[in-house]
C-alpha cells in the first residue's frame, strides 16, 4: 500500500516543528470531518482538508471558500495530511515549510456527493463553513472550487463615494447631524476580500490592513490626507462588513460598526466624530488650518455621488 504521508513527511522535521509527523495513517479510515485553517504564512491563506481514507486530503485556498456561485477561488492541491491535523494550530517556525500561525478557522462533518481524481462535490456542515461545493481540477494541476448553492452574502456595493454639497452656513437643526473635520485629501474606498484589496496595488502598505481582517468582509471608505508630514488615511464610513451591505443603514449604525473595528496603524485611523458639535469643530478645524468641516445627517443612508445629507461647510 502507498504511503500516502511520505510527502507531508519529507517536508517536515518533527525536532524543527510542532506539527504533528505520524509514521502511518490514521487506523480507521472511515470518518467525515473536515477542517479549515487560516495560515498567515509568506501570503493569507486558508487550508480546506477533508478527512478520506485515514488522512486529511488537502488545498490551499488562497482567498477562502467562495460566498457566491458566480465567482470560483483557486484552491491549490497541496499533500495529505495526517488526522492529527484536524486540531492543529499554533506557529510554524519561519524558515520551515509553511512558516507562519496557524488556526483553526472551522471544524465539522462533510458528506461526499463524488469524488474523482479531477472531481470533488461535497456538503459541508461546519458552525462557520456550509453548504455544497465541487472543487475541479482545471488544465495542468490547478484546481478551483465552485459554491453549488445560493449566494450566502450580499453582493459588494458600487464603489462610488458619497460626496458632500457645499453649504456657508450650519444647518438649523444641527443636533441631526454628525461634525467631522473635512482633511481635504483624497479619497480612498478599500474593498476587502479574503484577506486581500485591489487598493494595495497603488499603497502597498494597505495589505497589512487586509491581512488583519482574515476572511472578514468589507468596504471601507476614507481620505488620504497629509498629517504633520506623514501620509495617513482616515477612514469615517463603512459600506459593507462581514458579508452584509450597509449603504441602506443610517449613518449612526454604519459609523458605530466602523468604531467596532477599532482601525489603528501606522499609516491608518479612524476620524474623529462629534453629534451636534458643529462650532467646536469648527473651530478646531479652522485653528488647524483644515479647509472646512462635513455635517452629515445621523439618519442619512450611504448615497453615490452628491448628497445634501453631507454638507461641507468652511471652518
Amino acid at each position: 500500500m502507498a504511503d500516502k504521508l511520505e510527502r507531508y513527511r519529507s517536508k517536515r522535521d518533527p525536532d524543527r516543528t510542532p506539527e504533528p509527523v505520524p509514521d502511518t495513517p490514521s487506523p480507521t479510515p472511515d470518518g467525515n470531518a473536515f477542517v479549515i485553517q487560516e495560515h498567515h504564512a509568506r501570503s493569507l491563506h486558508w487550508d480546506l482538508r477533508l478527512e478520506r481514507d485515514g488522512v486529511l486530503v488537502s488545498w490551499a485556498v488562497p482567498k477562502g471558500l467562495p460566498a457566491d456561485p458566480a465567482i470560483n477561488h483557486l484552491a491549490v492541491h497541496t499533500e495529505d495530511h495526517p488526522m492529527e491535523y484536524l486540531t492543529f494550530h499554533g506557529e510554524i517556525p519561519q524558515g520551515e515549510y509553511g512558516g507562519g500561525t496557524m488556526t483553526v478557522w472551522d471544524t465539522g462533518t462533510y458528506d461526499v456527493e463524488k469524488w474523482s481524481e479531477r472531481e470533488v462535490k461535497f456538503v459541508l456542515r461546519g458552525r462557520r463553513a456550509s453548504g455544497r461545493f465541487v472543487l475541479f481540477q482545471t488544465r495542468g494541476k490547478n484546481w478551483m472550487i465552485h459554491r453549488m448553492d445560493s449566494p450566502v452574502r450580499d453582493p459588494f456595493p458600487p464603489l462610488e463615494p458619497m460626496l458632500p454639497t457645499r453649504r456657508t452656513k450650519i444647518p438649523k437643526d444641527a443636533p441631526d447631524y454628525a461634525f467631522e473635520f473635512a482633511w481635504g485629501g483624497r479619497r480612498l474606498l478599500v474593498p476587502i476580500d479574503g484577506g486581500r484589496t485591489d487598493a494595495a496595488r497603488e499603497h502597498p502598505w494597505l495589505r497589512g490592513l487586509a491581512e488583519s481582517f482574515g476572511s472578514r468582509t468589507a468596504v471601507l471608505d476614507g481620505e488620504l490626507a497629509r498629517l504633520g508630514g506623514a501620509e495617513l488615511l482616515v477612514f469615517y464610513d463603512l459600506l459593507y462588513d462581514d458579508g452584509h451591505s450597509l449603504t441602506a443603514r443610517p449613518y449612526t449604525e454604519r459609523r458605530a460598526a466602523l468604531e467596532a473595528l477599532n482601525l489603528t496603524g501606522a499609516h491608518w485611523q479612524t476620524a474623529p466624530s462629534w453629534p451636534g458639535e458643529a462650532d467646536p469643530v469648527r473651530q478646531a478645524a479652522r485653528e488647524q488650518g483644515l479647509p472646512g468641516v462635513v455635517a452629515k445627517r445621523l439618519d442619512s443612508p450611504y448615497e453615490p455621488g452628491p448628497s445634501k445629507s453631507w454638507l461641507l461647510l468652511p471652518p
